[in-house]
């Protein structure tokens, strides 16, 4: 059975899906961009700064089910540029342990949702 899981502490959907469906152990958490929404802004001062709030939000939809990166086991990062691909990297790596990191990749595409630079789904397992 499917529980459909929202955190206030992350950006409402912009379309028909919520922030993660529930089944069993597995949490599969949608896209997210770098919306903030305590403040209901678009975070667009550098690539850095737009990763770091995109894994607030992964971070915040994880919590509302008692989960931490600690429990992901699978991501795939939308990038527009593959030449920021280092930074986002830094970033999205200061959230994981190297011995438990999930597995992942990273694609380049030609367009993301309001025109983000980058946006990040994730799988994770209780």
């Amino acid at each position: 059975m499917k529980k459909i899981i929202n955190s206030s502490k992350a950006p409402s959907p912009i379309g028909p899906y919520n922030h993660a469906v529930q089944v069993g152990d597995l949490l599969f958490i949608s896209g997210q961009i770098p919306f903030d929404q305590a403040t209901e802004t678009l975070i667009d001062s550098g690539i850095a700064d737009e990763t770091k709030q995109v894994m607030e939000n992964l971070k915040a939809i994880l919590s509302e089910v008692g989960m931490t990166f600690e429990n992901a086991v699978k991501a795939t990062i939308f990038i527009r540029d593959m030449e920021q691909f280092s930074i986002i990297n830094e970033v999205y790596g200061s959230y994981f342990k190297q011995e438990t990191a999930p597995a992942r990749e990273c694609v380049q595409v030609s367009k993301l949702p309001r025109n983000v630079n980058v946006e990040i789904s994730m799988i994770a397992s209780k």
